[in-house]
């Protein structure tokens, strides 16, 4: 035979075998998520750098092993609209779920939930704590802790026998969970969210037959803020700081629609009765147990089965004043209200991102809570869902550089009221006409509102030009 003919026969069989060989491998197993939440957290994270006091060791952690989006914000500043954005993939403005008071599942009662859908293409899809507001919806898991057929998804949790512990109730306007403390207690005796992170450390140290979707809702920094009394002894009361965002008269420049937002009956309730410290103590106490919980469940995904097959997503519904603004609470549309911690981690040979995310990257484009649903199924190799409203973060998970044409936009409690989120500019619109400004490069707190100055306007107008123009009416509970 000759020698060229033999060669060729060789590499053809050679090619045979390879693509037989090939054939006959099992595909690789779509990627397992984990899908945390933390309630109520705003930027005081170490690596954030929203408050120099913040102890956030597994917070940092997860963010310097995967990518921190350091301009990433919510929906909208409220828990439910927030989390049903996030969840259904709709943004408030098509939905019509603009705040706390309306009802999931008669707003959209056909909505099919990211846990649903990951189940639908053959995940097994469990979640324990809050992930919802207040509900479970028990049809969109497989699994849930506490029991889903209850729909609380609170476990046991130690609190004062007597309350208010700390702080008087000013009247009947003041949240009852508007109140702190330390406890006697370990974090076991606690229970809550450790119970919540023991479930879900259960669930990770063990082989599943599917991939899983398996959600962790840690309720604190939430309200109130009762947390064992180790953690508040790493803040003595002496040694508090008083929020860097804080400026005594940072409403002079505010619209009349941005005056009446900012101040409200908490703040001057609380300085009355020189408790300002003490509530920011009781924050960063929070804040601490929460990341103690998330240590947790990041040890059991470590030291278990699943630790190159997990894709790691970590997410704030929103942020929180603690006197910015004048104001304590959330429901606005300034920086430190939308802004929130997004995490994600990406192992190499993920589906959608074959090689993984770059450890220790950053992303300062502006991105939104609505891209979790896209871009989780695209990770996961399963078909876009149509009626998705954010884009998929893929392109910044592989390169957090590269170019991304979209703002962020976060829907206040009525329609027409958002904020929006460039990479460098926020503007603030109500839906009255009163407009707020901010160049965040230069003031990340958004003390100098410049939509009034003629050097402005051309800004002020390119932002306008890339917000929403349709805005379902909000649907109130009959």
């Amino acid at each position: 035979m000759r020698p060229i003919l033999c060669s060729v026969l060789v590499l053809l069989g050679w090619q045979t075998a390879f693509g037989q060989a090939v054939a006959q491998q099992p595909p690789r197993q779509r990627p397992n998520i984990l899908f945390i939440s933390l309630d109520d957290l705003n930027d005081w994270v170490g690596v954030m750098g929203g408050h120099p006091q913040a102890k956030t060791p597994h917070l940092d952690r997860l963010a310097n092993s995967g990518v921190l989006f350091t301009n990433a914000h919510c929906a909208a500043p409220a828990c439910n609209p927030s989390r049903t954005a996030i969840l259904s993939g709709i943004a408030p403005n098509r939905s019509g779920l603009y705040q706390n008071t309306q009802s999931m599942r008669k707003v959209l009662p056909d909505a099919v939930l990211l846990p649903r859908y990951f189940s639908n293409h053959g995940y097994w899809s469990a979640g324990s704590g809050k992930i919802l507001h207040y509900v479970i919806d028990a049809a969109s898991w497989d699994d849930y802790f506490p029991n889903k057929q209850k729909e609380n998804p609170f476990p046991r949790t130690l609190y004062p026998k007597t309350r208010p512990l700390s702080l008087p109730r000013g009247g009947k306007w003041q949240y009852v969970e508007t109140d702190w403390g330390p406890l006697e207690a370990t974090d076991q005796e606690f229970g809550g969210d450790y119970l919540v992170s023991q479930w879900v450390s259960d669930q990770l140290s063990r082989k599943h037959d599917q991939p899983f979707f398996l959600a962790c809702g840690i309720y604190r920094p939430h309200e109130p803020w009762f947390v064992p009394k180790k953690y508040f002894d790493d803040f003595p009361l002496e040694e508090i700081q008083l929020p860097p965002g804080y400026l005594e008269d940072d409403l002079n420049d505010l619209p009349p629609a941005g005056k009446r937002r900012g101040p409200n009956r908490y703040f001057p309730h609380i300085r009355s009765l020189g408790k300002w410290k003490e509530g920011i103590q009781g924050y960063l106490a929070s804040i601490a147990f929460a990341d103690a919980m998330l240590g947790r469940v990041l040890d059991a995904l470590e030291r278990g089965p699943n630790a190159d097959n997990t894709v790691v997503v970590l997410w704030s519904d929103h942020g929180w004043h603690l006197g910015e603004k004048q104001h304590w609470q959330k429901f606005t549309g300034w920086r430190v209200c939308t802004r929130v911690p997004l995490i994600m981690r990406v192992p190499k040979g993920t589906t959608g991102l074959q090689d993984g995310t770059r450890a220790g990257a950053t992303c300062d484009q502006p991105v939104n809570l609505l891209s979790l649903y896209p871009t989780l199924v695209e990770l996961a190799g399963l078909p876009a869902k149509a009626d998705n409203d954010g884009p998929s973060l893929v392109p910044l998970l592989k390169d957090p550089q590269t170019a991304w044409p979209h703002a962020s936009v976060t829907f206040l409690g009525e329609p027409g009221s958002f904020g929006l989120s460039t990479k460098d500019l926020r503007l603030i619109q109500y839906a009255n006409g009163d407009a707020e400004l901010y160049d965040i490069k230069q003031d990340p707190h958004e003390w100098r509102n410049l939509a009034g100055r003629p050097e402005c306007q051309a800004d002020l107008q390119r932002l306008r030009a890339m917000s929403p123009t349709e805005f379902v009416e909000l649907i109130r509970e009959k």
